[in-house]
């Protein structure tokens, strides 16, 4: 069942990183590496920081044509894709906690302290996302006041703290997985953010 989210998800962030290439003129291959930065390179990042080889779309090449394929896809549909905003949101949020989970599942394979493994999920789930907002020139999501981050260390901790008092990794995750989910679409619905740091030095005008 992960396995096909993770699919739905992959697929999902190629479409929406295929907008973002967009809105900067990039050529169908600068489309294509947006898309697989934006799905993949998540989970990149995880296995090199943690030296977790192979990549999952080295041993899974077919991760590479599925979200090229939906990257290339897109332009053919971006006039539909603005009425079907509400739904890339809800499945961008489906990706975060799905990667999230991935995340914190290898970590605790390769028997990775318990704040690394939540950190792991973190990682996963959002690196994937601030790449693409940096190679297109736009302020990482990661970084406003979505409440983004924040729902993925949620679905990060309590996975570890259920699956820890529980010993049952389904349930660990079905529970994490909905609580994570709930708090970005609740977000995303009543417009919660995050509280701001804001400063002016007195000097500036």
């Amino acid at each position: 069942m992960l396995h096909i989210l993770y699919i739905i998800a992959i697929t999902a962030e190629a479409m929406t990183a295929a907008l973002s290439a967009g809105r900067r003129d990039m050529d169908w291959v600068g489309v294509c590496i947006i898309a697989w930065i934006t799905a993949l390179g998540g989970g990149t990042i995880r296995n090199m920081l943690f030296d977790h080889y192979p990549m999952a779309w080295v041993e899974h090449p077919e991760y590479l044509l599925i979200t090229a394929g939906a990257a290339l896809f897109t332009p053919l549909i971006a006039s539909f894709m603005g009425r079907l905003r509400k739904l890339f949101l809800y499945l961008d949020a489906l990706g975060l906690v799905v990667f999230t989970l991935i995340g914190c599942q290898i970590a605790q394979e390769i028997h990775l302290p318990v704040t690394i493994v939540v950190f792991s999920g973190v990682i996963t789930g959002c690196a994937g996302g601030v790449l693409r907002d940096v190679l297109c020139n736009d302020i990482p999501l990661l970084l406003r006041k979505e409440i983004y981050a924040s729902a993925s260390l949620v679905t990060g901790s309590l996975y570890v703290a259920l699956n820890h008092w529980y010993h049952h990794t389904n349930l660990a995750m079905i529970v994490a997985g909905v609580v994570g989910l709930a708090i970005r679409l609740l977000s995303i619905r009543y417009d919660w953010h995050m509280p701001k740091f804001v400063y002016r030095d007195k000097w500036e005008h």
